[in-house]
């Protein structure tokens, strides 16, 4: 008498794969520091056809974000509460900033667009900037990596 089992196959692994952001993040993106003049900032925005900036200490270490909304702040204070708004970057930042993690897939950051309002999220690798990811880098890794799995 043989009391061998059958032998049982391992199912194959179905998930699905997608590509990391590293692939598809810029890296070359510009970035402030919070000790910078608003105005240069604003000129920084305007000139480089910006929404916003990593705003970056000593370190490399992401401290804030400066975007278009944030510099608004200025002609409302000017305005409404009468003061001068020749300040420095960190007073006008949003020192919270929403980060991905340079371990992510294109799925997982397409995930936190679907249910945050932000448009560009900055890429981090041990705490320090390695790139930013927008919602039209993730439409072109859509693009590029079509699949019939999807």
């Amino acid at each position: 008498m043989n009391f061998t089992g059958s032998k049982v196959e391992k199912p194959k692994d179905l998930s699905l794969k997608f590509p990391s952001v590293v692939q598809f993040m810029a890296t070359d993106e510009i970035t402030l520091t919070p000790d910078l003049t608003i105005d240069e900032a604003i000129n920084i925005i305007l000139d480089n056809k910006l929404t916003g900036a990593p705003v970056l200490n000593g370190d490399k270490e992401i401290v804030g974000m400066l975007t278009e909304k944030d510099c608004l702040r200025l002609l409302v204070d000017g305005a409404y509460n009468n003061m001068p708004y020749s300040k420095v970057v960190a007073d006008y930042m949003t020192p919270m900033v929403k980060t991905v993690s340079a371990d992510h897939d294109i799925l997982d950051v397409a995930n936190e667009f679907l249910t945050t309002n932000y448009r560009k999220f900055p890429v981090v690798r041990k705490g320090k900037l390695v790139g930013q990811v927008s919602r039209r880098d993730i439409l072109k890794a859509i693009r590029e990596t079509k699949t019939t799995t999807w």
